[in-house]
């Protein structure tokens, strides 16, 4: 699904000219990143989403319509053919990097020194680096050497 499907006009978006607002208006609550999260560890089903979660169920049925409305989730029938379960699509998964980065955020800022979390291993079991925006040449970026042009 392409950004103009996943955005298109809307009139209540909170600031309409800035993707950081249009983004967080899509999925900027606890709950849809905590399914998008969970989804990219291979939950698939209702049921699975409500208990590594614990969201209540009308929460959870209502984070799904929209992930799903938005173009984040997609529904397919499950192996089984009884019900249906959700995946990711292209959308979805191109998330991968932010959760990466407020994973890796509250490593740093979210846990006392010392205190244990869970980690992020590639598949050789290495920690995953921290991500870090670079320019052209491969020097690293903040918001001291980057500007927003407005439209």
């Amino acid at each position: 699904m392409s950004p103009t499907a996943i955005g298109g006009q809307n009139s209540d978006w909170t600031d309409p000219d800035c993707p950081v607002a249009r983004t967080l208006d899509l999925v900027g609550d606890r709950w849809s990143l905590l399914v998008v999260r969970d989804a990219m560890d291979g939950a698939r089903s209702f049921t699975e989403f409500q208990r590594r979660t614990g969201i209540a169920r009308n929460i959870l049925t209502d984070r799904l319509r929209k992930l799903t409305a938005h173009g984040l989730l997609a529904q397919r029938p499950a192996p089984s053919g009884r019900r249906q379960e959700y995946v990711l699509t292209a959308a979805g998964h191109a998330l991968f990097p932010v959760i990466v980065t407020l994973r890796q955020w509250g490593e740093r800022h979210a846990f006392a020194p010392g205190e244990t979390h869970s980690t992020l291993v590639d598949q050789h079991g290495t920690v995953v680096p921290d991500l870090v925006p670079v320019d052209a040449e491969g020097t690293p970026l903040d918001a001291g050497t980057t500007e927003v042009l407005k439209t």
